[in-house]
């Protein structure tokens, strides 16, 4: 007979380990010595202890699921408890039973982990949802869309709620965005109807300027187009497209009638270079106004050198563009002004102002061009003319990217 301190071979070939509840069967051994028969079964033990390590390491440093290491501990102690192995069994039982708790305790901590990642996810897309629904409430069309637009991929990239949470605050969160489409929609459908009633306003402005244009009942004609002027101006805009091609109807019409009158009043010749005098000083003073740094201060200015323009009456026709031009670049300049303030309180501009520039800046191009066709061809008067004109493209042109500027680029 053979035995070793957990096991031992009788006479018979029997193996035997001993445990704490006494001598077990291992199995039985026909094949050689006891020695070689106690040596196999304390190999199948080592066999045991080397799983049980490696099965210790997985648990503790890799992401092995808790259902699959509790099968892996379940095979194990089948194989422990079946005795099949020479060696201290009860140590293997004890290891089996601390990898248990082990296993136990990532799978709390995995469901905590679980558990503040929902929460997580839920106050981060409770967060979405309050702010979507202070969105839907501004009038910072441009800005505000982005941003929706930028939770939306915030949202999709958060991991899912349970269904009726996830579906709740998506509801809320899709609605929050509908509302701030359809006001947005509301908001631009009446700024077009009242662009088109401006329209059509100056649509009829421009017809009965148009029938005026060759009366020669001079002073109350004249005084009609200064009240068709004033309600001109409190019309508003009209589309982009349509208000250069009305304006430029008006003012046509107007030039008619009073290039009429001007002929007429021939024989004031002289009173009329004074005029031109008088007006070349004050385009001269209004030009002092540009560029435009103070808009309300230069508006006050310029309404005074426009009222006193206005009070000193007519230049010989001749001379009229070319010091008018001088006075338009001005008041376009800050008309242009203005319409810089009106954008930066009104984001639904700033999405124009790099179009305009654009624009602006193809027209300076162009006038550039024809001013050096014009030299080329010797036609100076013409030159001369397209100068006067790139003056007040130029201004704009600065303007206008003054005002890019101001909206970040």
């Amino acid at each position: 007979m053979s035995s070793d301190p957990w096991g031992r071979v009788d006479e018979t070939g029997t193996v035997y380990v001993r445990t704490a509840d006494g001598e077990q069967v291992v199995g039985s051994w026909q094949a050689g010595s006891p020695e070689e028969a106690l040596a196999y079964f304390e190999r199948k033990y080592e066999g045991l202890v080397v799983e049980i390590g490696l099965l210790e390491k997985r648990v503790k440093t890799t992401d092995l699921s808790a259902k699959d290491a509790q099968a892996a501990i379940d095979h194990l102690r089948e194989q422990v408890e079946a005795h099949h192995a020479v060696g201290d069994l009860e140590a293997l039982r004890t290891r089996l039973a601390e990898l248990v708790k082990t296993v136990d305790s990532r799978r709390e901590e995995r469901k905590a982990q679980r558990a503040k990642q929902s929460d997580e996810a839920r106050q981060a897309k409770e967060d979405l949802v309050t702010e979507a629904e202070q969105l839907a409430q501004s009038d910072q069309w441009r800005a505000a869309g982005e941003r929706l637009r930028s939770l939306v991929d915030t949202w999709k990239g958060l991991p899912r709620l349970d269904r009726k949470s996830d579906d709740e605050l998506w509801h809320r969160f899709s609605h929050a965005r509908s509302a701030f489409s359809k006001r947005r929609k509301a908001h631009f459908a009446q700024l077009d109807a009242q662009r088109e009633d401006a329209r059509k306003a100056k649509e009829k402005l421009v017809a009965e300027a148009e029938s005026l244009s060759d009366s020669t009942d001079w002073g109350p004609t004249a005084a009609r187009y200064r009240e068709l002027m004033a309600e001109w101006k409190a019309a508003g805009r009209a589309q982009r497209e349509h208000e250069d091609d009305l304006w430029n109807r008006f003012r046509g019409a107007q030039d008619v009638f009073f290039a009429a009158r001007g002929s007429a009043f021939a024989e004031r010749d002289a009173e009329q270079t004074e005029n031109l005098k008088l007006k070349e000083e004050l385009a001269a003073e209004a030009e002092k106004l540009l560029p435009i740094t103070d808009l309300k201060s230069a508006r006050s200015a310029f309404r005074s050198i426009n009222e006193r323009w206005e009070a000193i009456g007519h230049v010989p026709r001749d001379a009229r563009p070319k010091v008018e031009g001088r006075m338009h670049t001005v008041d376009r300049a800050i008309q242009e002004a203005e319409e810089a303030e009106w954008r930066r309180t009104n984001p639904e501009a700033r999405a124009r102002a790099a179009g305009l520039t654009g624009q602006l800046q193809a027209a300076v191009d162009k006038l550039r061009t024809q001013i050096d066709q014009a030299r080329a061809q010797g036609n100076t008067s013409k030159a001369e003319k397209l100068e006067r004109e790139l003056e007040g493209r130029q201004a704009l042109l600065d303007q206008a990217l003054k005002g890019l500027q101001e909206f970040g680029g």
